[in-house]
């Protein structure tokens, strides 16, 4: 990302469509009252510049609003609670505040949309929790100039810097250790974002890689609940009884599939190996404690809060893509 180039302005819109920057303002907040011929041509050169209008504008504004924004799949449940609370407290020591969002876990319009409501307000970094999903926001983004941190996932070509881990190598971490502990017949509980895909995809792959006699999927709507584990885990045992080993997305579904395990009446782990994914507090609390992937969640918020605030304030930064990867706590459900 180069930060030498500087954002599109209302000039520069106005010069590439051919007219005033009076006309360029009336289309972005009067767009009755202009013709559809000169409509069509200023929406043109916003599209082609990327141009999104700075709602914080004024010869009053500060040189920075020391403000970072983050956007969160969403604010119920526990499951990014360390990385926001490590997030706010790194930025507060440096004297920037955090302002949350909620962008859902569907690659919808909608994303787009809040993205470019972001930008507007000129916050001084951008942390999202996954990759950017699309083209018109990435695009928004790049125009915008604003240091971009994508959390909680991994690629190569992120928008700006990224802090995050493999949930391919999730998968296929966790269908190695269900093979090397001897099951043959696996399953996965998983909901239904992007990020849980590409985990579900690997899990599946890795075990019919390495043999798996049978290796099964059932999905659940994002976010997750113990009411879905306990309901995907009733539909895979009435489809195939003989599965001995399951893979949940997130804690919150295997507690769900543990109670259910235990309505049924089998034996944990001796009958069925249950592996959840997040390490929450409530894991090595649960009767039989679950094995589970951990991720850190502290240090992602600790490292997007250094790149954004680096990013910022036009210091270097050395590595703007950071690998924390996870490790499996192997407990008593396995």
């Amino acid at each position: 990302m180069n930060l030498s180039k500087k954002p599109a302005t209302v000039q520069d819109v106005a010069q590439l469509a051919g007219v005033s920057a009076m006309t360029v303002s009336r289309v972005l907040n009067a767009p009755g009252k202009v013709a559809p011929e000169t409509l069509e041509r200023v929406r043109h050169a916003v599209d082609a510049l990327g141009y999104v209008p700075n709602a914080m504008a004024s010869g009053l504004r500060m040189a920075r609003a020391r403000m970072v924004a983050a956007l969160l799949p969403t604010l119920v449940g526990p499951v990014f609670q360390e990385l926001v609370e490590s997030l706010a407290e790194s930025l507060k020591r440096s004297g920037y505040q955090l302002m949350i969002g909620q962008a859902g876990y569907d690659a919808t319009r909608e994303e787009e949309e809040l993205i470019r409501a972001l930008i507007q307000r000129r916050p001084d970094g951008i942390v999202l929790v996954g990759k950017v999903s699309s083209a018109g926001a990435r695009s928004a983004l790049l125009a915008s100039r604003i240091p971009v941190v994508e959390t909680w996932d991994f690629t190569d070509d992120p928008v700006d810097m990224l802090v995050g881990f493999s949930h391919v190598a999730i998968g296929e971490s966790v269908a190695d250790f269900l093979h090397a502990r001897g099951h043959r017949h696996v399953a996965i509980i998983t909901g239904d974002d992007a990020r849980a895909r590409a985990r579900a995809e690997a899990f599946i792959r890795r075990s019919n890689a390495l043999g798996a006699l049978s290796a099964r999927c059932f999905y659940t709507r994002a976010p997750s609940t113990l009411g879905a584990g306990r309901k995907g885990l009733a539909a895979l045992l009435q489809d195939a009884a003989d599965i001995s080993g399951v893979f949940c997305s997130s804690d919150s579904l295997a507690l769900g599939a543990l109670i259910e395990a235990q309505h049924q009446g089998l034996q944990v782990p001796k009958q069925l190996a249950i592996v959840g994914m997040g390490d929450q507090s409530f894991a090595q609390d649960a009767q039989p404690a679950l094995t589970t992937v951990r991720l850190d969640g502290t240090r992602i918020g600790e490292i997007a809060a250094e790149l954004t605030m680096a990013r910022a304030e036009g210091r270097p930064v050395d590595s703007p893509i950071v690998d924390v990867g996870f490790h499996l706590v192997v407990r008593d459900s396995t």
